[in-house]
């Protein structure tokens, strides 16, 4: 699948290659009886990224993600599929980044130290090269069964909520969380986690 939708960041100006931060974004699902439900919100109008759109928890990674506590770490699959594509110091800190942005975003906590046991790595994407704001980011899932607190807005994201896949798709997006939802509905029906992972890589899905 190409992300084919319109760019959601100014292009840089001629000659400059921003480079792009590395960031983690947590995709939370509840399997109800009527099929799966993800936990989204909704980015101020005041962003100066991607204002108004829905999006999943998640963001840059900060200096202490990379040397945060954590009661579990990610099971050995995952984090050797980090350390592969990220290398060693970030392989730690994109999972606690991923589990502090829940916490700061919607109040939600995979625990204080966090339990990792329960992440699953299964999309990155990479913003283009010709963007004036970039990220590299990399997208874990968890089963809502892993998380615990009482969800809240926060001044990064209000009106956090459970949507149906459909819903999510039919509400507005910027074009990269489009892409990793439709990459995210691969994953759920996938009989297997394994195997190399889907990448946004210049508009256009590679694997990595």
């Amino acid at each position: 699948m190409n992300d084919d939708a319109p760019d959601d960041v100014p292009k840089a100006l001629p000659g400059v290659t921003v480079e792009p931060r590395p960031a983690a974004s947590l995709v939370v699902v509840r399997q109800e009886a009527d099929g799966p439900r993800v936990l989204m919100a909704r980015r101020g109008a005041g962003h100066r990224f991607m204002p108004n759109v829905l999006v999943f928890p998640g963001g840059a990674v900060d200096p202490e993600d990379f040397t945060a506590p954590c009661a579990t770490p990610p099971r050995d699959e995952v984090r050797d599929r980090l350390r592969r594509l990220a290398g060693d110091a970030l392989a730690a800190a994109l999972p606690a980044a991923a589990a502090r942005e829940l916490a700061e975003e919607v109040g939600l906590t995979l625990g204080a130290p966090p339990r990792l046991h329960g992440l699953d790595l299964f999309a990155r994407a990479v913003t283009p090269p010709d963007r004036s704001m970039r990220f590299d980011a990399y997208f874990f899932a968890v089963d809502a069964s892993f998380v615990a607190g009482d969800m809240r807005a926060s001044i990064e994201l209000e009106a956090p909520a459970w949507y149906s896949l459909e819903q999510a798709e039919a509400a507005e997006l910027a074009g990269a969380t489009r892409a990793v939802l439709w990459q995210f509905r691969r994953w759920l029906a996938a009989p297997s986690h394994h195997g190399p992972l889907p990448v946004l890589r210049e508009r256009a899905w590679v694997h990595e």
